[in-house]
């Protein structure tokens, strides 16, 4: 008996059709490209979240190129001005004076509150962390503050180079 290639499909047949998939792909689209901006938009529009990233962001930066070009760098930061820079340890006035002008300007309602480092103690106008050839910094930890009173504290580690996220003002006694 000869197969019939073109029988038609009873109405019991399950499946879907290949319309109502484009559909619910399309809606799917629809909701990720509607939500996934807003929820990252959440996340980085959070002002002292943003700004503890970009900092630290700007410590592994700096570490990886004192290793990589074996040269120390100093990362300056103003706290009254609410600005940071860096330079390499071996650069000129006028390299310093270029890296202040390009500075990073926290957000208007982002401060450091103090920094806190193992040689100087704490600090409430201006400080320098030094980044040495082999990447080593100076045990440090940066307290940034928002308008509405939440605080992150940035510890710095020496040797292993990592930074930890402290939600609240975490104080360091020497002893």
């Amino acid at each position: 008996m000869p197969r019939n290639l073109f029988k038609k499909t009873s109405p019991n047949t399950r499946g879907y059709t290949m319309i109502e998939l484009i559909v619910v792909l399309v809606l799917l689209s629809l909701m990720f490209g509607l939500a996934v901006p807003k929820f990252r938009r959440a996340i980085l529009s959070d002002s002292i979240n943003a700004t503890s990233l970009r900092i630290i962001g700007l410590i592994e930066d700096l570490r990886e190129k004192a290793i990589s070009n074996q040269v120390s760098y100093i990362l300056h930061l103003d706290i009254r001005e609410k600005k940071l820079w860096a330079f390499a340890g071996t650069a000129s006035e006028e390299e310093q004076e270029t890296a202040r002008e390009r500075a990073y300007q926290l957000p208007a309602d982002v401060k450091i509150e103090d920094i806190w480092s193992w040689s100087k103690g704490k600090l409430y106008d201006e400080a320098t962390i030094y980044f040495s050839k082999k990447g080593y910094i100076e045990q440090s930890m940066i307290h940034l503050q928002s308008e509405d009173g939440r605080q992150l504290s940035l510890e710095l580690t020496p040797f292993l180079g990592s930074i930890k996220i402290h939600d609240g003002y975490v104080d360091f006694n020497r002893g």
